[in-house]
């Protein structure tokens, strides 16, 4: 399977047949009259564009009688693509960062799309997709890699409602990995690691898997009916936050929510509104979990706000013995 990206620059015929693709691509269905409309042409003229689409390997569908007309579908081979500037700026913009990405030999087929597509793409375009390349950076440190096959196995289940089943190892050992069977719902991604929010058949209960530490996954024939869920972007935080740690800790910040957001990546806490205070002070509830209270204290105390520890109450004991150990470290006495 291999397409193209084609760029509108013939005349006449050739020019339509584009402009007839471009329309098929931006609308799901379409009459023979208002394509006709749209092209200034006759609905003969049309039918015979629909024709030469068909034989360059574009599946266009045609349904007859009223609310009949043409539509793009698929095919079995991907043929050439038609993008205007924005959409193959976009793209190309995608396709850097992808080759960055978190997908195992994903890289590589980006930067293998990137380069045919800068190979076709006007001067132009080119040097505007170079400025955004260049201006551009980012903070996200590599991540661990998830075939794509497993990725691909668990949407397609995840679409079709059937159940998965795989090994998971446990937080004991090796001795202590289970076989899993589950009714999977999302895929969830913190930009590092890639998590599956999923009903635990045998737990009868919610769960989220680490992707990289799923094996021998399978997808069954075995086909679900969907139950009601939490939010799955809201509930793998939860658990990411939370779950892994000794500690949990909650923590009043005198700061606006969307601030320490800023600060707190969502792999790492959770942050909640709260109302505004008296004389209209603005707060918000850090939700963050660690293995050393030490670390946790310290973590609260570089943010730099005001904070109101509301438990584990050990928290507020190792928070004031680590004010006692700086206060020394400064005294002159």
């Amino acid at each position: 399977m291999c397409g193209s990206i084609r760029f509108v620059t013939a005349e006449g015929t050739t020019e339509r047949v584009l402009r007839l693709l471009a329309m098929l691509q931006r609308r799901p269905s379409w009459t023979a009259t208002e394509l006709a409309a749209e092209l200034g042409v006759t609905e003969r003229s049309v039918r015979r564009d629909v024709q030469r689409l068909r034989a360059l390997g574009y599946p266009v569908h045609a349904t007859a009688g009223v609310g009949g007309g043409y539509q793009l579908g698929a095919g079995t081979r991907l043929p050439p693509l038609l993008f205007d500037d924005d959409e193959a700026i976009a793209t190309a913009v995608s396709l850097r960062l992808a080759s960055r990405g978190t997908v195992a030999g994903a890289g590589e087929a980006a930067l293998q799309a990137l380069t045919k597509l800068d190979q076709v793409m006007p001067p132009r375009l080119r040097a505007e997709i170079r400025a955004v390349h260049d201006a551009t950076d980012t903070l996200i440190g590599p991540g661990i890699e998830i075939g794509a096959d497993l990725l691909v196995t668990l949407a397609r289940a995840c679409r079709d409602a059937v159940r998965v089943r795989f090994r998971y190892p446990s937080r004991r050992g090796p001795d202590g990995d289970t076989e899993r069977t589950v009714e999977p719902v999302r895929m969830v991604t913190t930009g590092r690691r890639w998590y599956l929010m999923a009903w635990d058949v045998d737990r009868a209960d919610w769960r989220t898997f680490r992707l990289d530490r799923m094996q021998d996954v399978t997808a069954g024939t075995w086909r679900f009916r969907p139950r009601a869920h939490p939010d799955p972007v809201e509930y793998v935080q939860r658990s990411v936050t939370e779950a892994p740690y000794r500690h949990t800790a909650r923590v009043r910040l005198r700061a606006p929510a969307e601030t320490v957001r800023r600060l707190v990546p969502a792999a790492v806490g959770r942050v909640d509104d709260e109302a505004a205070g008296e004389a209209g002070e603005q707060w918000c509830l850090l939700t963050v979990g660690g293995d050393e209270l030490d670390w946790i204290a310290l973590h609260i105390a570089r943010m730099g706000f005001d904070a109101d520890i509301l438990d584990p109450p050990e928290l507020r004991d190792t928070a004031a013995r680590l004010a006692r150990r700086l206060a020394a470290m400064v005294d002159d006495g």
